[in-house]
């Protein structure tokens, strides 16, 4: 079940009317059954694998607390503790690499193979990748950690703890809550509030915008170059990966700001998973404001496990260099995200490494302080790197990417006159409603992290009010994008 079809349009509504009729003590159980509904729309079975991994890191959690407050002696509990979050994650992460990894793992093998000339005897598996399952399975296993440091105390009643995990606005694709976040929201059982609703409405509004109005627009001329790469060279191809850059972040903030708005009308408060990445003015600041629930959790999880900042520089930035490698292959199965994540650890490291330079070079150029000059030099430098990057991401293959990359400034076939080399699968029409779309959000972005933009409209009077409410709905309806026969596109990050 999209967030962008009817069927959610239709569900959500029933879910959040009955949530308040209902009484208190049984909401919780409500919300369960609801987000176990909302994942089997897809897969019933795979249902199942989202339960076993709420089983095990419960029963890990619970394990985690016994050994906590049992009679042994420093050392042994600290042997048991480790073996307890050993199995907890060499469940979750096999289950996960059963599904989303071996295939990728085998074929690997199976092309080294073939370079020695042997055969290689393993088959490719034929199963899909569950919706979603990177997700839930990071946010199950950020309690586990949780439990072991300390942070929380196990969580006894299974109901609960369940609804943590599979707590449908944030179950595909985040934002990846923690336990401390989450979860004592769920045993509270917030009351309906009024204003509470019109600001989730709020979030869902601009959610629905960025997805239909600007991600599934640009998206054609997106597909239309990357799926066919081979036939452009430059301008295509670097319109083709800005508006790349467009499509993702507008695709995922969107699925989390709808997320955070469908949360916030039943009462929860879900993280900010995105800050406006694209002015940020270097590469780590850009991971602090870019899918900022993942990043949390690598730098908790895995990060500061590995000894984080606290070591050497070579092993800080071997540090730094493992966790973005993880990353990249957390988002998927394939050498372009290796590269990908690869790539930003190498940004993070240079940039490190360069600032000397880089800041004798600003005051060569009399560019001190924090200039206007000099801030957008930095974030166009950064947006720079990063839409390259991009190139990995949004490719079908390395090949393809490898062939984008060498050809994005080869302008020597192109024919100025030609507009169609510019609108690839797009009209001029449709190719000016996008860049009219993105310059709206550009300036939402903007304003946005000057003031609140909500609390600035409900105080204005009723009828300014009502009247950019209903320009507000009048705008997706009449400038949205449905995709062919008003089919629902699916949101990008569902295949993580």
């Amino acid at each position: 079940m999209l967030f962008n079809s009817l069927a959610y349009l239709i569900f959500f509504p029933i879910v959040a009317v009955c949530f308040f009729v209902f009484p208190k003590k049984y909401r919780w159980l409500w919300l369960l059954l609801c987000s176990f509904y909302f994942y089997m729309s897809w897969n019933v079975r795979y249902a199942g694998l989202m339960l076993l991994s709420i089983v095990i890191t419960y029963t890990s959690g619970i394990l985690l607390g016994r050994v906590n407050s049992g009679t042994a002696d420093a050392k042994h509990k600290n042997v048991h503790r480790k073996l307890i979050v050993a199995g907890s994650f060499i469940t979750n992460l096999g289950i996960l690499f059963f599904f989303k990894y071996f295939n990728f793992v085998n074929s690997l093998l199976a092309g080294i193979s073939a370079s020695f000339s042997a055969e290689w005897p393993v088959s490719d598996l034929n199963v899909l990748l569950p919706v979603g399952i990177s997700f839930y399975t990071f946010q199950a296993l950020s309690y586990t950690i949780d439990v072991y440091y300390d942070r929380v105390k196990p969580e006894t009643h299974f109901g609960y703890y369940a609804l943590f995990v599979s707590f449908f606005p944030q179950l595909v694709a985040g934002p990846i809550e923690r336990t401390g976040r989450l979860l004592p929201q769920i045993k509270a059982t917030p009351a309906f509030d009024s204003d509470r609703m019109r600001s989730g409405l709020a979030s869902m509004w601009l959610g629905y915008f960025k997805k239909v109005v600007i991600a599934d627009r640009v998206a054609v001329l997106v597909n239309t170059v990357y799926n066919d790469p081979g036939s452009y060279k430059g301008m295509p191809l670097i319109i083709a990966t800005l508006f790349f850059s467009i499509q993702i972040y507008c695709d995922f903030s969107g699925y989390s700001d709808i997320a955070i708005g469908s949360a916030k009308i039943l009462g929860f408060n879900l993280m900010t998973n995105f800050d406006a990445p694209y002015f940020s003015k270097s590469i780590s600041e850009f991971w602090r404001r870019w899918h900022i629930s993942l990043s949390q959790w690598f730098r908790d999880c895995l990060y500061i496990p590995l000894g984080g900042s606290r070591v050497s520089k070579p092993r800080k930035y071997f540090n730094v260099f493992v966790v973005f490698l993880t990353s990249g292959l957390w988002h998927g199965a394939s050498l372009n995200f290796i590269v990908w994540g690869a790539l930003h650890g190498a940004y993070q490291i240079a940039g490190e490494i360069l600032k000397p330079w880089r800041d004798r070079l600003l005051g060569f150029f009399r560019i001190n302080g924090e200039t206007f000059v000099r801030a957008f030099i930095q974030i166009l430098m950064t947006y720079t790197f990063t839409c390259f990057a991009w190139i990995f991401f949004r490719a079908n293959n390395l090949r393809d990417a490898i062939y984008i990359f060498r050809n994005i400034f080869n302008f020597n076939d192109m024919a100025p006159a030609d507009t169609s080399l510019f609108t690839p699968g797009l009209d001029p029409k449709e190719f000016t409603l996008a860049l009219a779309s993105a310059a709206v959000l550009l300036l939402i972005d903007i304003l946005s992290r000057k003031r609140d933009l909500f609390c600035c409209l409900v105080k204005r009077k009723l009828p300014i009010r009502w009247a950019v409410y209903i320009a507000a709905i009048l705008c997706i309806i009449i400038f949205g994008s449905y995709g062919i026969g008003y089919d629902a596109a699916d949101f990008i990050y569902f295949q993580f």
